[in-house]
């Protein structure tokens, strides 16, 4: 075999070259992070999410340079990657899809694709920003609502009637039931739903507690949570 084949020996690395994209990730970083906490529709703290994506990009980048230029080493990565427990559950499939774009650009820019890089990452953004705003011209109102009832009648088929109420008062193509758990006369259930606006609202309020006596209605506007 001859000398000069050793697959297991480091390439040189250039420095210049990690800087480079080390800069170009930051910029990338912040890009996506600033695009996340305006058009991200998350119920989570999206600032403070928002905060990991620089640091998920440039450490992928920096892996990625560094494991390129060694056979031995991209093969040790594997074997020590495989023994990472992420515990943090990721619930929101938005705050996924952020991750795996930081994550694909820390890969282009590990591998030196700078320009492909640049250019999918900014028109992803793009092309997200301009479906958020077109969503955003509806005169939609996306709130959570949460019902606590103590139901004291016993009665039957009591998520139906819930449900029948709270249909006539929203739109039907977002209207979502999240969550549902009873507890012998306890009932407490969480929606989605796109209230049309604060009339209707008002009226979904009184109708659930003239049906429902003991109900408490908690609504959260997703639109203008806080981001602090």
């Amino acid at each position: 075999m001859p000398s000069e084949l050793n697959l297991a020996g480091p390439t040189p690395l250039s420095i210049t070259a990690l800087i480079i994209n080390l800069g170009i990730g930051t910029v990338l970083s912040l890009t996506a992070y600033l695009h996340f906490e305006k058009f991200g529709s998350t119920l989570s703290n999206r600032s403070e999410f928002g905060k990991v994506l620089p640091f998920i990009l440039l450490t992928t980048t920096l892996i990625i340079t560094v494991v390129k230029s060694s056979l031995a080493l991209s093969l040790g990565l594997v074997g020590a990657l495989s023994i990472v427990r992420f515990r943090t559950p990721i619930k929101e499939p938005e705050e996924l899809a952020y991750l795996f774009l930081v994550i694909a650009m820390g890969l282009g820019l590990g591998a030196d694709q700078r320009l492909p890089t640049i250019i999918a990452g900014i028109t992803i953004l793009i092309v997200v920003a301009l479906i958020k705003s077109f969503k955003g011209q509806e005169p939609n109102r996306n709130l959570y609502l949460s019902i606590d009832w103590k139901d004291t009648s016993n009665s039957e088929n009591r998520l139906d009637a819930i449900n029948n109420i709270i249909l006539k008062h929203v739109k039907t193509d977002e209207f979502e039931l999240r969550r549902f758990e009873t507890r012998g006369q306890d009932l407490e259930a969480s929606y989605f739903v796109n209230i049309p606006n604060v009339e209707s609202l008002s009226s979904l309020v009184d109708e659930l507690q003239n049906n429902f006596s003991n109900m408490g209605v908690t609504f959260i506007d997703q639109d203008q949570m806080p981001s602090l």
